[in-house]
């Protein structure tokens, strides 16, 4: 009798717990599932802090080359580059660099640029080059780029030609200091700012040895990420190579995985657009659908159009949506918001 009693309150137990459970704490399997992936996500950080030659995010998407190397990494405006064509092209960035008298692998290079494919390549090609690099907000001027320039004591501007003219207000300063000034285009006429993207088109796209880095170490500085300067002038966040290790996981630790498409409107010299959007999608393998700026009327609309399954949503973004006029269709897709809290 005493087994048939034992039998009884097991099988009981057996039924009753997990409906029990799916009353009193409906999202506790979610939960458990989610520890899992977060304690999966830490394992995967300790291998890799272990890993000798040392891993960094570099590493990271030659790993999502070399699995997926015709897939889409970048899409912006009507133009789509797979991860084998970013590859190459930071190799021909870096190769046009290191070719340059002004510059040596793991000087501090300042890039002056908005949100474009070519952000993207050269921070590539200056992390394979071993440099930390300034990511300087592309709307600053005169007093405030000089002083967010003079903050990282980089010996190389790299500016989109649309900011030619911002350049030129400061490039007399920059000339007193021996600062080589580099313009991402083919022909520039300015004495003192010098073309680079005609450099970058004759450049090798062949691999660039590990040694150019090999002085990187995780307490060495990735980039410089600046403050708005609200306050007074930008200040710079120093940004070291193990922190920027650690944001790999912020996406992945939110589900995203390397079907997702990520939309990407977030200025790429903001925390938010760079670790989150660009760093992000490195670890999880995601194609990014790359914007220069947020517009509230075309954002519903690239969604559809791309199919986007994740969004980025900081400060405003959700009351400009919110006031867009309505439309008539279902969006359906995986809405992941991350907020800065400065």
């Amino acid at each position: 009798m005493m087994l048939v009693y034992l039998i009884s309150v097991v099988l009981a137990s057996v039924l009753i717990i997990p409906v029990a459970l799916r009353t009193l704490s409906p999202y506790l399997w979610m939960d458990v599932l989610y520890f899992g992936d977060l304690l999966r996500i830490l394992v995967k950080f300790v291998s890799r802090r272990r890993r000798r030659p040392l891993f960094f995010v570099l590493d990271r998407f030659l790993e999502q080359t070399a699995s997926q190397p015709d897939k889409i990494f970048i899409a912006f405006e009507n133009e789509s580059y797979s991860y084998t064509y970013t590859d190459k092209r930071s190799n021909k960035t870096a190769d046009a660099l290191r070719s340059h008298p002004g510059y040596e692998a793991g000087d501090t290079v300042a890039l002056f640029m908005g949100n474009e494919p070519a952000f993207m390549f050269t921070w590539l090609a200056l992390a394979k080059l071993g440099s930390p690099v300034a990511l300087l907000n592309h709307n600053i001027r005169t007093k405030s780029l000089l002083h967010c320039f003079n903050c990282c004591k980089a010996k190389v501007l790299i500016a989109a030609p649309e900011l030619k003219e911002a350049v030129e207000d400061v490039l007399p300063s920059l000339k007193e200091q021996g600062v080589t000034v580099l313009l991402m285009t083919k022909h520039c006429d300015t004495p003192g700012i010098e073309s680079f993207s005609d450099k970058v088109d004759e450049a090798s796209d062949a691999s660039l040895p590990r040694s150019l880095r090999s002085h990187i170490t995780f307490k060495s500085p990735a980039v410089y990420i600046y403050t708005s300067g609200t306050t007074g002038l930008p200040k710079a966040a120093v940004v070291n190579q193990n922190r920027l290790l650690t944001a790999l996981a912020v996406l992945s630790s939110n589900g995203v995985t390397s079907s997702d498409i990520i939309y990407l409107n977030l200025p790429l010299y903001h925390t938010a657009g760079f670790i989150i959007g660009f760093i992000g999608a490195i670890e999880t393998g995601s194609t990014i659908i790359l914007k220069r700026k947020f517009s509230a009327s075309q954002f519903w609309d690239d969604c559809r159009k791309y199919s986007v399954t994740v969004v980025q949503y900081i400060g405003e973004v959700m009351r400009y949506l919110c006031s867009t006029p309505k439309v008539n269709f279902l969006l359906l897709f995986s809405f992941f918001y991350f907020v800065r809290a400065t």
